[in-house]
């Protein structure tokens, strides 16, 4: 079951791996591996809410999702998208921004670092936004509970989040602006692009999030309406035409985890600037683990169980918030590249390892009541 479903990955994986090393050595095969334990961590939380969305849906849509929607989220999202955001910084072409990262490295790597303030600017506020909005939100289950029962009751202060951002966009942009002075560069205009890229980091994350928001409200009132035609059918005893409400509600459920799986994906290839500025590198990486989100995503919905392992969304959201930091942090200090992926390997592995103690905890428990039960019951 395991080798049918991840079949696939594993092959992808030994393929990327090894093309990494060829492009780069032993650098580049840890920086590909890092990349992609990173976005497989990220996006474990997107796996779980596209099996949970996928289960709903028949087998042609879960089709379609799995082929045209990975298509779009692998090749759209993972490889095209990282060649963009360095094209726009940089003021290239597409076509110039693939030859200069294969032919010219020298001189890409220069675009990129001057184009680097304004990259960690919009996405370390995309991803700031993302953190900023999951400890502020009142969850049943928490994971810091000492930290996030107090952040839970600040977050009923409306528009908090994007008060916090705009500060430490303020903040950042300031220090950046210093910097530049202090070396003799034009820090006036360091610090506006720092604050539009920003700005532009915010406003895509609350476009993100609307679109995902009108997408799920759509989906459900499909759900709705479906569920009043089947019991209008029921009382009537006339047989309902399942296929048309089937496909509208299907077709909502296709374009809402389109958004999602674009936002979620968003998120790895914004990190991955953290990690390193080199095309190639991030497409391999990024690749390798969107291969695995897939796998994983059809593993989850085959075996019908869903997240045991509460905390991790947790964990995957830590990481999100300090690769935002580490990403402003950048825009005046260096940061090395092994820290920062290690850093979110070690939340996501600490939520892990909470999650399986809870887990042994609850079973515990289980098994205590039901001896208790026995015991009753012989007395």
């Amino acid at each position: 079951m395991v080798l049918k479903t991840f079949g696939w990955s594993f092959a992808v994986t030994a393929l990327g791996l090894v093309a990494a090393f060829l492009f780069g050595g032993w650098t580049a095969f840890g920086i590909v591996a890092i990349l992609s334990i990173l976005e497989i961590s990220l996006s474990f939380d997107n796996a779980v809410v596209n099996a949970g969305i996928l289960k709903k849906m028949n087998a042609f849509w879960q089709k379609i999702f799995l082929t045209i929607g990975i298509l779009i989220a692998v090749f759209g999202m993972r490889l095209v998208f990282p060649v963009v955001i360095v094209a726009v910084s940089a003021q290239l072409g597409p076509i110039e921004a693939v030859d200069l990262a294969l032919s010219d490295k020298d001189r890409y790597q220069e675009l990129v670092t001057d184009a680097h303030p304004a990259i960690a600017a919009f996405g370390g506020m995309f991803l700031l936004m993302i953190f900023l909005d999951f400890i502020f939100e009142d969850r049943e289950i928490k994971w810091l509970a000492w930290l996030e029962r107090p952040l839970a009751k600040l977050g009923k202060v409306d528009m908090l989040s994007v008060c916090i951002a705009l500060i430490v966009l303020l903040i950042s942009a300031t220090a950046f602006a210093t910097q530049a002075h202090q070396h003799g560069g034009t820090h006036v205009d360091k610090a506006e692009t720092v604050l539009l890229s920003g700005i532009a980091g915010l406003i895509t994350y609350l476009v993100v999030g609307g679109l995902s928001g009108f997408f799920e409200g759509k989906l459900e009132e499909e759900e709705e309406r479906e569920h009043e035609e089947e019991e209008k059918a029921a009382r009537e005893g006339k047989p309902r035409s399942a296929v048309a409400l089937a496909g509208k509600a299907a077709f909502f459920m296709f374009l809402y985890l389109e958004v999602l799986d674009a936002s979620f994906s968003f998120d790895g290839v914004i990190g991955a600037f953290a990690i390193t500025n080199d095309i190639v590198l991030m497409a391999l990486g990024l690749g390798i683990g969107a291969m695995y989100v897939r796998s994983l995503t059809v593993y989850l919905v085959r075996q019908g169980t869903l997240d045991d392992y509460v905390y991790l969304e947790h964990g995957a959201h830590y990481a999100i918030g300090a690769l935002a930091a580490l990403l402003l942090i950048t825009i005046r200090y260096e940061v090395n590249e092994l820290i920062t992926g290690f850093i979110g390997v070690f939340l996501i592995g600490a939520s892990f390892w909470s999650s399986v103690r809870r887990n042994k905890r609850l079973a515990a428990a289980e098994g205590d009541a039901a001896t208790k039960t026995e015991v009753s019951s012989g007395v």
